[in-house]
């Protein structure tokens, strides 16, 4: 049965496309609107929009034991469950059997993956903010690895262009540190949220709550896509949403190069390695492994996009090896697996609230707060830590320790199940962390997958810049919620290591100096042009905010950059 979709098998292509996600769908989306003739290859198998999204629409007494993961659930997925709800019954399948894909930690590493058509798009948080030019700037001016190679300005227009297709909702601030961008309306905070909002307003000059901007369509505006519709406030995103209310590859960009006969789609495709012609100094195409009868294959094109996530990109440029390139793909200065990030938390501090006992909400929102970095900007300098931190997080009745501590049945017990408990409040910080150049991941080709590749190695952990970031992030929480009135408040600190941010980013970086980085400005290998690197491998800095929407941005604009080279020759 032929792996294709969408248009027939050929041998040569003007694009290749590996990866289907965040970053592969703009790909193809932009590079097949721009007339290229595009391959998209996906390593996972197919899923398609509304059709492939079992749990959508399951209850929880839909699931055995309630939606948990059984102990023989758990031994299959082991890493895939430190974040403590992607193995649940409705989200388990899109995530990856660490036994059939394994990895190794010289220190902890939490490799969140998922493996199929629409990658983590179907399975992502949504929350979607700019960089600005403070990110940009951070590491020239406080001499931090290398300088961004671009500004704000140079991307801009391209987060307009991201956010006006796919729909974000939230709220013009006017912030320095977080631009604001085109926005459908924001969606409400409930009474406590809002209570918390104007009390530390209040208390905090410099300081704002609002709703998290998320890639949510809300209010009456029409967006492209297979009928994609606002949000019904279902808050079981990480299922897949039939409505496609929320920004997937799989109900929006892919279909967009689906509409314009230029896509072909091969599922279960794993790419390993970029073919480098040493004459013309230019990748011929891509090696590939069938995942299902290990047959291998090879397909060419003129220009190759890699989107296939920070870390399988980059795995696949170091095993592209070559006499020019012996240490892999474009890695003349020695940086591609170094200077992993991505974001820290699990620190912060909740409390309970009283006085809105008689206020409930409706529908079940899936979203809450967002507090903007207010550290380390402006005059707003720390001694303990450079960079910053925002909060994420919300209120909500769902203590029911009443409910609980009932032991008698009957009346007593129905109405304690029925009652809501009190108000409480969270305030979860996400900082950023810095790249570090001892931060890195390797290939170890003594313990190979069952598709005979090498499996990564990752020695990365967070430094003492993020441990004093953290013990702020706890106080500055407590101090939030003291203001707005709350009590017992418990500030936290839960285990954290690299990864479990689900962010992780800075592989194969971006710098003017390829002494230096491994892509140029517009995200080109800079020992060879016509491969593009766009995921979260390119990431020179964190910044503190969530990286899609960059990732977004950056594609749409490499991938137009490579039409704009293909036609006039330059690759």
């Amino acid at each position: 049965m032929s792996k294709f979709y969408y248009n027939d098998e050929q041998e040569s292509y003007d694009a290749i496309v590996v990866g289907t996600g965040i970053s592969g769908g703009w790909a193809a989306k932009e590079l097949c609107e721009n007339g290229l003739k595009t391959l998209v290859l996906e390593r996972g198998p197919m899923v398609k929009h509304r059709e492939d999204y079992p749990t959508a629409n399951m209850d929880t007494w839909d699931f055995p034991h309630n939606g948990e993961p059984t102990r023989e659930d758990v031994a299959k997925q082991e890493k895939q469950n430190r974040t403590g709800y992607t193995t649940k019954a409705a989200s388990k399948h899109w995530f990856v059997n660490d036994l059939e894909h394994p990895y190794n930690e010289t220190k902890r590493f939490d490799w969140m993956r998922g493996y199929h058509v629409g990658g983590r798009s179907i399975m992502w948080g949504r929350h979607s903010y700019r960089f600005s030019d403070i990110d940009f700037e951070a590491n020239k001016k406080e001499g931090v690895a290398i300088d961004w190679p671009v500004r704000y300005k140079d991307i801009a227009p391209w987060y307009d262009k991201v956010e006006s297709y796919i729909g974000i909702s939230g709220e013009l601030l006017g912030l320095p540190q977080l631009p604001d961008g085109q926005f459908t309306p924001m969606m409400p905070l409930n009474c406590v949220e809002d209570h918390v909002r104007s009390k530390v307003a209040e208390h905090f000059d410099g300081r704002v709550i609002t709703a998290g901007r998320v890639a949510h369509i809300t209010g009456d505006k029409k967006f492209e896509g297979d009928g994609r519709s606002k949000c019904q406030f279902r808050n079981r995103c990480i299922r897949g949403c039939p409505f496609g209310a929320y920004f997937s590859s799989v109900s929006s960009t892919l279909p967009a190069a689906e509409a314009t006969g230029n896509m072909t789609l091969r599922p279960d495709s794993i790419v390993h390695e970029v073919i480098y012609d040493p004459n013309t100094k230019k990748a011929t195409g891509v090696k590939v492994i069938d995942r299902e009868t290990k047959e291998t294959y090879e397909f060419k094109a003129k220009v190759i996009f890699l989107c296939a996530s920070a870390v399988s990109s980059t795995s696949i440029l170091m095993q592209s090896k070559s006499d020019r390139f012996e240490n892999g793909l474009g890695n003349d200065s020695g940086e591609l697996g170094h200077n992993i990030m991505d974001h820290h938390f699990k620190a912060g501090a909740r409390g309970k609230i009283d006085g809105f006992d008689d206020k409930y909400y409706k529908g079940r929102k899936p979203n809450g707060i967002y507090v903007p970095r207010f550290r380390n900007v402006g005059s707003n300098t720390m001694k303990d830590f450079t960079r910053g931190y925002g909060y994420q997080g919300g209120a909500g009745r769902g203590d029911y320790e009443e409910m609980v501590a009932e032991a008698n049945f009957g009346k007593a017990y129905k109405d304690a199940i029925l009652t809501p408990g009190g108000w409480n409040m969270n305030m979860l910080g996400f900082g950023e962390i810095l790249p570090y150049h001892e931060n890195k991941m390797t290939l170890d080709y003594e313990k190979l997958d069952q598709w005979g590749l090498p499996t990564v190695t990752f020695d990365a952990e967070i430094r003492q810049n993020e441990l004093n970031m953290r013990k702020d992030m706890i106080d500055q929480a407590a101090q939030m919620l003291e203001k707005s009135g709350a009590r017992e408040i418990e500030g936290y600190d839960d285990t954290y290591a690299i990864g479990l941010g689900i962010h992780e980013m800075g592989t194969a970086r971006m710098g003017s100096n390829p002494k230096t980085s491994v892509v140029n400005e517009y995200n080109q290998v800079h020992a060879c042009k016509n491969v593009y690197v766009t995921d979260g491998a390119f990431m020179t800095s964190a910044a503190c905010v969530n990286p899609s929407l960059t990732y977004m941005a950056f594609t749409a604009r490499a991938a137009n950059h490579a039409a704009q080279e293909l036609k006039k020759g330059n690759i």
